[in-house]
């Protein structure tokens, strides 16, 4: 177990750039942790800037607000328990007017995947719990294993985990928990490369790589959320607003493109209309066609930024949204 909740900031330099923190400005960590980002950023805004964070793990929350008592003492500090899913809920309770800066570093924390019982890692024998709250009274992964259906359990595991062998690992659970449950993380890794080939268990990482990150996503219900977080964000975002995303595997990045291409689009009228009447318009601009990646150096001393992929967008002035405007500067915008 883990004695600090220990947090090395993904891509530090490269948030700091998109964001651009400003003094007095107002920004919200979506994904605390262990403040790494937070305490860099409330740096930059303190003494009249507040920062914001929100996590679901009550550890996190504490250790956040220690580290910013001792590094950032003269910066205001708002922790906020919850699921950045809820994001609109959360600002609401805490009367916030509108933000400028929104960070996303998504994927599980060092801390988490250290503490045994929280069942995040297949190298610890715990029960398999992966609920980041562990105190939400929600379905955990033993659940999930124990009770979803084969096809049910091979979507999840070949959609959310890219596993290749979604199906025999999913038959085998199925024909394992007819005995009895599958209740610990070992268990179900015993499971796992029974039911793959001796050859693909010697490529690849560990075996249950992947099967363990596809029971995170969905007893998270991680994709849902990111895309309902991202999108309230940008409605929080005050204009000139910047939205930051680290996400660490191509589901995550999907989502974050797609939010971030739809949400830029400008007017959809067929081309022959002399005038633009849907009135849609750009709301924010993207300022990465392509995801940032971490340089050599970083990845060098930091193993978990290999994988990091940064996007990165503007919320726009739409005060103008639902006016008629012609074609070709509805559609330049675009």
């Amino acid at each position: 177990m883990t004695s600090e909740y220990r947090h090395v900031p993904v891509m530090l330099g490269e948030v700091l750039a998109e964001l651009d923190p400003k003094p007095g400005e107002v920004v919200c960590d979506c994904t605390l942790g262990g403040a790494g980002h937070s305490i860099a950023i409330a740096r930059r805004i303190a003494p009249d800037g507040l920062s914001i964070g929100i996590d679901q793990d009550d550890m996190a929350l504490r250790a956040a607000t220690e580290r910013f008592s001792r590094e950032a003492p003269q910066a205001e500090f708002l922790p906020l328990k919850g699921n950045f899913g809820d994001l609109d809920q959360l600002l609401v309770g805490a009367r916030v007017p509108g933000v400028d800066c929104f960070l996303f570093d998504l994927g599980v924390s060092s801390p988490q995947l250290d503490i045994p019982e929280r069942g995040f890692s297949y190298n610890e024998d715990a029960p398999l719990d992966m609920r980041m709250d562990s105190g939400n009274n929600t379905p955990t992964a033993q659940e999930v294993i124990n009770t979803y259906n084969e096809a049910d359990l091979t979507r999840i595991l070949r959609v959310y985990g890219d596993e290749k062998y979604a199906p025999r690992i999913a038959r085998a659970i199925v024909k394992t928990r007819e005995k009895a449950p599958i209740e610990t993380t070992f268990q179900l890794v015993d499971v796992i490369k029974r039911a793959m080939p001796a050859a693909a268990r010697r490529h690849g990482g560990h075996p249950a790589r992947k099967t363990f990150q596809a029971l995170r996503i969905e007893v998270n219900h991680e994709l849902d959320a990111l895309d309902h977080g991202l999108r309230a964000a940008v409605r929080w975002a005050n204009t000139g607003g910047r939205i930051c995303v680290i996400s660490y595997h191509s589901l995550e990045d999907r989502i974050v493109k797609h939010v971030f291409s739809e949400l830029s689009q400008g007017c959809v009228c067929p081309p022959d209309l002399p005038v633009c009447v849907c009135g849609h318009v750009p709301i924010v601009d993207v300022k990465t066609r392509r995801p940032l990646v971490a340089g050599q150096d970083e990845v060098s001393s930091n193993p978990r930024s290999r994988s990091a992929l940064m996007r990165a967008a503007v919320k726009l002035d739409v005060t103008r949204e639902g006016t008629q405007v012609s074609h070709s500067t509805a559609r330049s915008s675009a």
